[in-house]
């Protein structure tokens, strides 16, 4: 393994993108647009649903929440990767790859429930269409949304504290845009066996 064990880790470095001063000027305006529709098209979503009463159904108010989560998902990582672009740097500190990690993971996932609960609400709905109203009642509405974000949160944590416990190598490098987990856990000196039987465990329920 190269490298050793280092007492205190600062900072990581992105590889993801090019590092030629031209192409990455190139690639910051596509990514701003994309980001920015990205943004406007789910707040606008997100205003649509509340300001129109017709749309308070239960299948637009987990459709709001989606747009929701869609928006804090890719505000997890663009960001940062154009201030990246823009200031020439491809440095991240440790903290912020822990707390990029974990919004990345925590609003990942939380797409993941809120599409499945989409997927059940439309299956009442054509299957029950006569108890529609009373199963899909605001309170059960509430309890599966709630449900969704504790289980978000608690997969995210889980994976993210476990971060805490390796140790890592002087070569930093991240072979991506952003800290990814499995990128991040692959350049650990110590044992990372509990952190990728996590991975497969909690992805693989999700």
């Amino acid at each position: 393994m190269e490298g050793r064990n280092q007492t205190h880790v600062t900072e990581f470095i992105l590889l993801g993108l090019s590092d030629q001063g031209e192409q990455q000027s190139l690639l910051f305006w596509p990514f701003l647009s994309m980001y920015l529709v990205t943004f406007t098209g789910n707040l606008l979503m997100i205003l649509a649903i509340i300001t129109d009463s017709r749309l308070h159904m239960p299948m637009y108010f987990f459709l709001s929440n989606l747009s929701f989560s869609d928006i804090c998902f890719t505000s997890a990582t663009i960001p940062k990767m154009l201030l990246n672009i823009q200031t020439q740097s491809r440095a991240i500190s440790y903290e912020g790859c822990l707390s990029q990690m974990y919004f990345f993971m925590l609003f990942g996932g939380l797409d993941h429930f809120l599409l499945t609960v989409m997927a059940y609400d439309r299956f009442v709905a054509i299957c029950h269409p006569l108890h529609y109203m009373v199963i899909m009642n605001p309170k059960f509405c509430g309890i599966l949304l709630l449900g969704s974000w504790i289980l978000s949160v608690l997969a995210s944590l889980l994976l993210d504290l476990l971060i805490l416990r390796l140790s890592f190598c002087t070569k930093l490098e991240i072979l991506h845009f952003f800290c990814e987990l499995k990128q991040v856990i692959q350049l650990a000196c110590s044992d990372r066996f509990l952190n990728d039987l996590a991975v497969y465990l909690a992805w693989g329920c999700i």
